[in-house]
């Protein structure tokens, strides 16, 4: 397997933003029989505010390599005094032999936050509940027509108890931005209609990104399917709603057995918000990737920069990547353009594809990078959402 699919594991993780088929956006949820986690216990939590040992105080630095090739350093700062909280459930990455996880933080869960929610602590404070999530273990085992027990409903249950456990203690009335990714994003995509559309706790969310998701909203609108009164952002500064996408390459679009940019339901599409642009149309990413290309991250071809060493985790390539949210026969999605020159001494290309055997696999899209790509843009969405939402209160 190309090393593009770190220790063999991408072959379950697409599959995870599919809620529906996990049990995650069925409605209400019963709760798991199986004895429910303490969210007093800091163990129970990967990243809490205040803690300097814990998954959200990665190293978060970045390169940032220009078109002539030249590098600068981009120091990372978190604010400890953010005004807004972000509260974030990670993708499928738990790799224990059962067909639940348990609650111990490995490194693949601390990797992950690393890739997709430590840099959101420039903006706000940070909260990020371990789960005992649905694992790549059991996602391998159906799909080669094995299955092993698995409590579909235990995901959601850890997340909600964690959830209104920091609304008790934690909250405070603050501004809260959710966001996840794959299964995370359809366990919040369950966690907000169950819990926060249409009542009154909707006036604290500031929004709800849900990368790798496959959110429904009506054909040519912005609101109604999975969410009655949360819209689809289209403006900086809007508040209580949504941005959800999935990515692919602007040049292998999804083909008809994609497995994002899909949903069940006439008159339905999976909506589609490009951050780069939330007025639509194309805009540029600010893109922070993975510098060696660990799990999660981006694996490149040849050098960052001819000639150059670089020494931090992350990566960033202005002017490379643009991004427009595009529609076909067969979904909705966000495409990814790369402006890439084989003559000049910056790297041309990116990395993020699942690939097996040797070959892309084009229904899965750029799925492992969807946090990546649009990192520096969600974390300028936050930072002007905050501005309008505390102006407004």
């Amino acid at each position: 397997m190309n090393s593009n699919c770190y220790r063999n594991i991408c072959t379950g993780l697409a599959i995870a933003v599919l809620g529906a088929n996990l049990g995650f956006t069925s409605g209400a949820m019963a709760q798991s029989p199986l004895p429910r986690n303490d969210y007093a216990d800091a163990k129970n939590w990967l990243c809490l505010p205040g803690r300097t040992d814990d998954a959200c105080s990665a190293d978060e630095s970045t390169t940032v390599v220009a078109a002539d090739g030249t590098t600068t350093h981009e120091a990372f700062l978190r604010d400890a005094r953010a005004k807004i909280d972000c509260f974030y459930v990670y993708p499928t990455v738990s790799l224990e032999p059962t067909g639940n996880a348990d609650m111990t933080a490995g490194p693949m869960e601390k990797s992950t936050v690393a890739q997709q929610f430590a840099r959101f602590g420039a903006v706000c404070r940070t909260y990020a509940p371990l789960y005992r999530q649905v694992t790549l273990t059991a996602l391998r085992a159906t799909m080669a027509g094995k299955p092993i027990p698995v409590n579909r409903e235990l995901a959601y249950s850890d997340v909600l108890d964690a959830w209104n456990y920091y609304l008790a203690h934690d909250n405070h009335g603050r501004g809260v931005v959710l966001t996840g990714h794959s299964q995370g994003s359809g366990v919040l995509i369950a966690l907000i209609k169950n819990e926060i559309d249409g009542k009154p706790v909707q006036r604290r969310l500031i929004s709800a990104i849900l990368m790798g998701s496959r959110l429904a909203v009506p054909a040519g609108g912005v609101v109604g399917g999975d969410f009655k009164s949360i819209p689809l952002c289209q403006s900086p500064g809007q508040t209580q709603c949504a941005i959800p996408y999935a990515s692919f390459r602007a040049n292998v679009p999804p083909p008809a057995n994609t497995r994002f940019g899909k949903v069940p339901g006439a008159g339905m599409v999976a909506g589609c918000v490009n951050p780069a642009s939330l007025a639509g149309g194309s805009g540029e990413l600010h893109a922070y990737l993975a510098t060696r290309g660990s799990f999660l991250g981006s694996i490149v071809s040849r050098p960052w920069a001819k000639g150059k060493t670089i020494d931090t985790p992350f990566v960033s390539v202005p002017g490379m990547l643009t991004a427009e949210c595009m529609s076909t026969s067969d979904g909705s999605y966000l495409a990814i353009t790369v402006h890439g020159d084989a003559n000049s001494p910056r790297v041309d290309d990116i990395g993020g594809d699942v690939v097996l055997d040797g070959k892309v696999q084009p229904d899965w899209g750029l799925h492992l990078i969807d946090a990546n790509l649009a990192m520096g843009n969600l974390i300028d969405i936050v930072s002007a959402e905050t501005k309008s939402y505390l102006s407004d209160r």
